[in-house]
């Protein structure tokens, strides 16, 4: 996570935005926070957005130039002739020197160099737990942009690591760039701002906390298990609060007829973003035990709220978590053996809260960003040895 230094000389970039859903989750949020932080570095950026969010990037970076895109673009199979067709005129016009399309896809006629963002490998490595279509799509373009783009980047050396052994992807031509987070919205609570997030809940006693998609990879069903199993002899066990969107799949409905009457699981949906810090920072612990993720944006945000986490050291997650959480195996036995432990031992949750905030202050979206950059300049030539990027393998 320490500094890089690199060529200062001016940079025009264009970042195809549009692959962004309203909600600003997952990469919603990479896009918007790389974006800002490349402005802010002197990166002169130009934008292509949707039109709904017009004014969202006229305030969030005033000093970027926006692309309009039509539309019609906001469903999926218009969009992806729209940027294969279309997209290669727009960068054009833009006089960019480089194309950033930040989520595995790009136009294979782009008329400047370009990179492409892969955000994980578990398409290759766990198919199970994705969608037929995406599997086969994302693989697909994953091997596509990385025989095609100038270079690719990644979050975590344990992408890096998989793509090379699944994807045959060239590891001096992928860069490793860590996410950051945002510690105006994620931070250690007040007591009133935790107090404000139970009453949303209509939580008064303790809880354990899930943020994320309700999909198949995330292991929701594993941990209501888990939970059960943990708490089913407790005399005042502790809520689960399983918050975010319904993904993709079955659902966790069919193991709802395991939860004990007197056990309480809570499923609110989207959380208001006011109240994520005290969503998580109030949580007795933040669960989240993921068969395997890119970099574990979650596990990062929950840390610097100052939660206990407890997750699996799967794919990426050690690179975020290191010695600041928890973990545990995915299987509900285990997880079932973590999460009590955790709940009977307060010094244990405490130690971990302190860990946690001091490890997140480790990643930031400026330094995302500067890493970033440095890929841009290699890409055009212009920054230092790419011998470097190899760091990981």
């Amino acid at each position: 996570m320490n500094s890089v230094s690199f060529d200062s000389a001016p940079l025009r970039v264009i970042m195809d935005t549009t692959v962004a859903t309203a909600d600003r989750a997952g990469v919603g949020r990479y896009i918007d926070e790389v974006a800002a932080a490349l402005a802010g570095q002197g990166t002169d950026l130009t934008l292509v957005i949707h039109q709904r969010d017009e004014q969202y990037f006229r305030e969030l970076i005033p000093t970027a130039r926006l692309h309009v895109a039509p539309r019609s673009i906001e469903r999926r199979p218009v969009r992806f002739l729209w940027e294969q067709l279309v997209l290669p005129f727009v960068v054009r016009r833009s006089r960019a020197d480089l194309l950033h399309s930040p989520h595995y896809t790009m136009p294979l006629a782009s008329p400047v160099p370009t990179v492409v963002t892969l955000h994980d490998a578990t398409f290759f490595t766990h198919s199970e737990v994705h969608e037929t279509a995406k599997r086969y799509f994302f693989r697909a373009w994953t091997r596509l942009s990385l025989r095609r783009a100038s270079r690719c980047v990644t979050p975590s050396a344990a992408t890096k690591n998989e793509l090379v052994r699944v994807a045959g992807a060239n590891p001096t031509k992928v860069d490793v760039a860590p996410l950051g987070v945002n510690t105006q919205r994620f931070y250690v609570p007040s007591v009133e701002e935790k107090a404000a997030a139970r009453a949303h809940l209509t939580i008064q006693g303790s809880y354990v906390a899930f943020l994320g998609t309700l999909e198949p990879r995330k292991n929701v069903e594993g941990l209501i298990r888990g939970w059960v199993s943990a708490c089913r002899e407790r005399s005042d066990p502790p809520t689960l609060v399983l918050a975010g969107k319904q993904g993709w799949g079955e659902g966790f409905e069919h193991v709802l007829a395991d939860v004990p009457d007197h056990l309480r699981l809570v499923v609110p949906g989207y959380l208001p973003l006011d109240l994520l810090a005290g969503f998580l920072g109030g949580a007795e612990v933040v669960a989240y035990p993921s068969f395997g993720e890119g970099f574990g944006l979650p596990v990062l945000e929950a840390m610097s709220c100052g939660a206990a986490v407890l997750t699996t050291p799967r794919l990426s997650l050690p690179e975020v978590g290191g010695d600041a959480v928890a973990y545990t195996e995915p299987d509900a036995a285990s997880i079932a053996e973590a999460l009590s432990s955790l709940l009977d031992d307060s010094e244990e949750r405490e130690g971990l809260r302190e860990a946690a905030t001091k490890r997140a202050m480790l990643f930031s979206w400026t330094e995302c960003a500067r890493l970033h950059r440095r890929t841009f300049l290699w890409s055009l030539g212009r920054g230092p040895d790419v011998a470097s990027s190899t760091d990981g393998i």
